[in-house]
Order: structure tokens, then C-alpha cells, then sequence
């Protein structure tokens, strides 16, 4: 039956992860601008060259340049879950951001979403993950959304800051390589790939493989990198969070980790509520204090 069942819904996954007749679409704005905070939907280039990606952008009131943030989101390897995911949208942390002037951008990824098509960052299975390659997918993608916001007028063309949420952070771990001038600060919310293995709390596919992955990053970075996990995380939790920072610090990564308190039932998910962002908006000032120029001072900020 479990065969039967699996086999039923291949037409349906097909259809939900094939290229969008949209792909070939113009990209930049594919909508007009709303509350709040400008929200307006985007499309960007992604790795796949046949394929947009949506996103959604968040912007002060004047004509900029603004300093660009770009949010990076979770994933999951269940094909299912993944097309069903919603646009991201963290707006509690765009809030926070706009507020200091930062323009924000928060793109899907391929295989998500409404943007659809080849999910480019698989690790694989659980025992031989690959999670260096997976990282570098996403990093790829990250890129390139952020290049393209970055030839826009009203967009800074330097000191951008990447903030990435569990898969999409680690994605930003694998971009510190990136040149600091473009990329000033990457700020990572529970970094890591292969949590809650077989659904399962405070479980971790390959975690020896993990920490390789890490110390790899590490070992080419170049950009300051904030590490944020709340206490009751169960995908990657303190200690082993730990594990990791120390992975990609000891081969050469530059790092500040910090435990926050616990929030809500799942502290995993903290990026995406008002209470999370409150916990981590010390760190979060802290990371951006010493990042690049404030809002208020020129050339960024409105004019």
C-alpha cells in the first residue's frame, strides 16, 4: 500500500517541482509596492539559468541607496514539504531591519515554493550526506540573488549583510568566502543541515560529516560570522552548535557564537516571531554596529 501511495503522488510532485511557465519572465519587479514596509514581490536570477526566482523585497521610504540585507530560509529534504512551503517572508526581522535602513530581501530557492524546478541543494541520503555540496548550492544561490540586488540604484554596493536560518545558514557559512567589501557581516540562525533526522527531536544525519563541512567553510572564510541558536533548538542544539563553532573556528573562521534564551516551544523557529527577534536583537545590533556604517550616517540611510 505504502508502495501504491508513493507511487500515486509522483505525477503530483512532478507537476509541483517542474519549472514554472514563468521562468522565462522578466526579472526585477513583478508586482507593485504595499504595506508593509514597501513589501513587493520580486524575481531573481537563480542558479538554474531557465528559472526566476520569487522573492520579496522590503525597503525604507526614500530613494536610497540603501544597504542591502538578504534573509536566507530553512529547507527539507521531503519534496513534498518543500513545494507546499510558503514565500518567506520573516517579517518581524524585516521590520527590525528596515528600521535601521537596510533594504531586505528574502528569495525562494529552487526546488521551493512558487519558484519551483531542481532542488539543487540536496545533501542526499542520511549516512553519506554531503554537505559541503549542499552548502555551496545554497551559497550559490544567496550570491546571486544579492548580486542582482546590488546593480539596482536605489541598492548599496557594498557591505551587504546575509542572514541565513538553519539551511539557508549554513548556505551562509559556505559564503564566507565571499569578498568582505561586498559582503561585510553574515549573521546565522541554528546554521546546519540534516536535523531532526527521520523526524526525530535532537537527531542529526552524519553529524562527523557536519563538523567536516564545517571546518571546510571555515578554512576559507573571510567574513565575520555571529552564530545564533536559541536554547531549546532541537534540530541543532547548544552543544552541538558548539561542535560546529568550534569546527569552523578552529580552521581558521571568524566567529562570535551566542546561546539565547528559549523561545516558544521550538527555538528553531525563533527568526520567524516578534519574541524571537526581541531575544536576538542585542546580538543582532551588536553584528550590524560592527558591520559598516549605521543607517543614519551617509552614504546610506534615506536622502
Amino acid at each position: 500500500m505504502r508502495l501504491l501511495n508513493t507511487i500515486a503522488l509522483l505525477p503530483l510532485l512532478a507537476l509541483l517541482t517542474a519549472p514554472p511557465l514563468c521562468a522565462q519572465a522578466t526579472l526585477g519587479p513583478s508586482g507593485e509596492e504595499g504595506e508593509p514596509f514597501r513589501r513587493q514581490e520580486w524575481l531573481v536570477p537563480s542558479p538554474d539559468t531557465h528559472l526566476a526566482a520569487h522573492a520579496l523585497l522590503f525597503r525604507p521610504a526614500g530613494p536610497g541607496p540603501f544597504r542591502l540585507a538578504v534573509i536566507a530560509h530553512a529547507s527539507t529534504q521531503n519534496a513534498l514539504r518543500r513545494a507546499q512551503m510558503p514565500q518567506p517572508e520573516y517579517r518581524p526581522l524585516a521590520a527590525y531591519l528596515v528600521a535601521r535602513g537596510f533594504a531586505v530581501l528574502a528569495p525562494e530557492r529552487p526546488g521551493h515554493g512558487a519558484t519551483g524546478g531542481r532542488y539543487i541543494e540536496d545533501q542526499g541520503g542520511c549516512d553519506e550526506a554531503d554537505y559541503a555540496r549542499s552548502g555551496r548550492a545554497t551559497a550559490n544561490a544567496i550570491s546571486r540573488a544579492l548580486a542582482y540586488l546590488q546593480k539596482q540604484d536605489f541598492i548599496g554596493k557594498e557591505a551587504a549583510i546575509v542572514i541565513g536560518h538553519s539551511a539557508g545558514g549554513w548556505g551562509a557559512l559556505a559564503l564566507a568566502n565571499a569578498d568582505p567589501k561586498v559582503i561585510s557581516a553574515i549573521i546565522a540562525f541554528a546554521p546546519g543541515r540534516g536535523g531532526h533526522a527521520n523526524d526525530e527531536p535532537n537527531r542529526i544525519c552524519a553529524p562527523h560529516t557536519l563538523l567536516a563541512a564545517a571546518a571546510e567553510f571555515g578554512r576559507a572564510a573571510r567574513i565575520p560570522v555571529t552564530w545564533l541558536v536559541a536554547s531549546n533548538d532541537s534540530y541543532f542544539a547548544t552543544a552541538f552548535s558548539q561542535k560546529l563553532v568550534g569546527a569552523f573556528r578552529g580552521s581558521g573562521g571568524k566567529v562570535e557564537f551566542r546561546s539565547l534564551p528559549a523561545v516558544g516551544s521550538e527555538g528553531h523557529w525563533m527568526i520567524e516571531t516578534e519574541a524571537g527577534v526581541k531575544a536576538a536583537s542585542g546580538e543582532l545590533a551588536r553584528a550590524l554596529n560592527q558591520s559598516g556604517p549605521t543607517a543614519i550616517q551617509k552614504p546610506w540611510g534615506n536622502r
